[in-house]
C-alpha cells in the first residue's frame, strides 16, 4: 500500500520537479488534515445525544454549521487563488477546529456547541481549496489527477485511523478522549504542512497559470464570465442535490441503531466511519486510473447513483451489520468524486486563473446540500421514523442522476482527462 501511495515521487530537478520531501509531506499533510478538516464528524451527533439533545436539534446546529461553511467557501477559494501564504492558511484552519474541539468539550450548551460549529465550518471551508491549490502548485495540471488520487487515498487513510482510533477511545475512556485526539491530529497537521518547503510551490500554477508571471499578468478571468461556465454550474448543480441526500446518512445511521440498542455509541460510530473510509482508499486509488482511461463523466455517473441503493438498504436494514453494505456503497461514491470532482474542475478551469475558487462553487453547492441534509433527516427522523428519512434522502439522487445524463452533451467535451 504505501508503494502505491508513494508511487511516481520524483526527486527535485533544475525544472522545478517536485521534490520527496514536498510529495511526502504533502500526503502526511492530508493523512492528518482528515481528522480537522471533519471535527468530532459522525461523533458529533452521538455525543450531543448522550447529553440530552433530540434528533431535530442536532441536525439544525449541524445545519447552522453547514451554512457558514457553505457561505465562506467562494471567499475562501478566490483568496487561496491570491495568496502565496497556502501554508499559514492550513496553520489557521488547523488551530480553528483545534479551538472548536476544546470548545465543545467545556460545554453542551446550545450557544457553546452553535460556536464550536461554526469555527469548524470556517476552517472546513479553506481547506478543500487549500488542499487543491497545494497539489496544482506542486505538480501542476499534468500531474494533478494523479496525485490527487494519492492525495485522497491518505486522506481516507486518515479519517479511517482517526475513527478507529476515536471508537476505541471512547470505548475505554468515554467520548470525551475524542476530542483529544482531534487535537492531536491537529499539531500533527501543522507540523506536516511546515515540512513543505515553500519553495517548492508555484503560486501561478496553484490558480490554473502555469506560464509565469510575465504570460500570466491580467490573464485571470472576470468574476462574472467565470460565473457564467456552464459545465462547472451543471456540475455544482448535481453535487448540491447528491449531498443533500448523502450528507445525513452517516451520523443518522448510528443515531438509528444506537437508538434501537443495537450497538456501542462509540464503536459503533466509529465502524460506520472505518469501512467507508476503508473502502475509498481503495477506490481512490483506482478512480484515477479509471478517469485517465474513461473520463470524468461516467466515473461521476457511477458515483451518484450508488445514493439510491444505499438509501433503500439503510431504511430497510437499521441492523448492525447493516453498516458494511450501507457505507460500502458510501465509500464508491464519496471515494470516485473525492477525485473525480477536483481533477474536473481543475481540468474545467485550466488558463482561467480561477482554479480554487471553482473549487469554492463547487464546495459551496456541495455544502448547500450537505448543511440542509442533517436537518432534513434529523426532523424526518424525529417525526416520521428513521426508515422514511433514508427512503426520502437516498430519492434526492435520483435528481442528480436525471440532470448528469440529460446534460451528458455539454459535459462530454471534458469527458477525458488530460495526459
Amino acid at each position: 500500500m504505501m508503494h502505491t501511495f508513494m508511487a511516481g515521487l520524483k526527486i527535485e530537478g533544475p525544472q522545478g520537479i517536485p521534490s520527496n520531501r514536498a510529495l511526502f509531506s504533502l500526503c502526511a499533510l492530508n493523512f492528518f488534515m482528515a481528522d480537522v478538516q471533519a471535527g468530532i464528524g459522525p461523533f458529533l451527533g452521538v455525543f450531543l445525544q448522550r447529553h440530552g439533545w433530540q434528533t431535530g436539534p442536532i441536525g439544525s446546529v449541524m445545519t447552522a454549521g453547514g451554512i457558514v461553511g457553505m457561505l465562506a467557501t467562494i471567499p475562501a477559494g478566490a483568496l487561496i487563488d491570491q495568496t502565496t501564504k497556502k501554508r499559514l492558511f492550513v496553520i489557521v484552519a488547523a488551530l480553528c477546529t483545534i479551538s472548536a474541539s476544546l470548545l465543545l468539550l467545556s460545554s453542551q450548551s446550545v450557544f457553546v456547541v452553535t460556536i464550536s460549529q461554526l469555527a469548524t465550518a470556517l476552517a472546513g471551508a479553506g481547506i478543500g481549496p487549500l488542499m487543491a491549490g497545494m497539489t496544482l502548485g506542486i505538480v501542476h495540471q499534468k500531474g494533478f489527477n494523479a496525485q490527487i488520487g494519492r492525495n485522497q487515498a491518505w486522506n481516507h487513510a486518515g479519517n479511517m485511523v482517526g475513527a478507529a482510533l476515536s471508537g476505541w477511545l471512547g470505548w475505554q475512556f468515554g467520548l470525551s478522549a475524542i476530542f483529544f485526539l482531534e487535537v492531536t491530529f491537529g499539531l500533527l497537521a501543522i507540523a506536516a504542512v511546515l515540512l513543505i518547503p515553500e519553495k517548492s510551490i508555484d503560486h501561478q500554477a496553484a490558480r490554473g497559470l502555469e506560464y509565469g508571471d510575465s504570460h500570466a499578468a491580467g490573464k485571470a478571468e472576470g468574476i462574472r464570465a467565470f460565473l457564467r461556465h456552464k459545465p462547472l454550474l451543471i456540475l455544482a448543480a448535481c453535487l448540491c442535490f447528491f449531498h443533500l441526500g448523502n450528507a445525513a446518512m452517516l451520523s443518522l445511521y448510528g443515531m438509528a441503531v444506537v437508538s434501537a440498542g443495537k450497538g456501542n455509541p462509540a464503536m459503533f460510530t466509529a465502524m460506520t466511519v472505518v469501512v467507508a473510509q476503508a473502502v475509498m482508499i481503495g477506490v481512490s486509488l483506482l478512480a484515477m486510473r479509471f478517469v485517465a482511461r474513461r473520463g470524468y463523466w461516467i466515473v461521476l455517473l457511477i458515483s451518484f447513483a450508488a445514493l439510491p441503493l444505499r438509501g433503500v438498504i439503510a431504511g430497510t436494514f437499521i441492523e448492525y451489520w447493516g453498516v458494511w453494505p450501507v457505507q460500502f456503497l458510501d465509500g464508491i461514491g464519496a471515494g470516485l468524486q473525492s477525485v473525480a470532482v477536483p481533477g474536473l474542475v481543475a481540468w474545467l478551469l485550466n488558463g482561467t486563473g480561477r482554479v480554487n475558487m471553482g473549487q469554492g462553487v463547487v464546495m459551496t453547492a456541495q455544502g448547500i446540500g450537505a448543511s440542509l441534509s442533517p436537518a432534513l433527516g434529523g426532523w424526518l427522523a424525529e417525526g416520521l421514523g428513521y426508515s422514511t428519512a433514508f427512503y426520502t434522502l437516498g430519492c434526492f439522487a435520483l435528481l442528480s442522476l436525471g440532470l448528469w445524463v440529460s446534460s451528458a452533451s455539454v459535459m462530454r467535451f471534458a469527458d477525458r482527462a488530460p495526459a
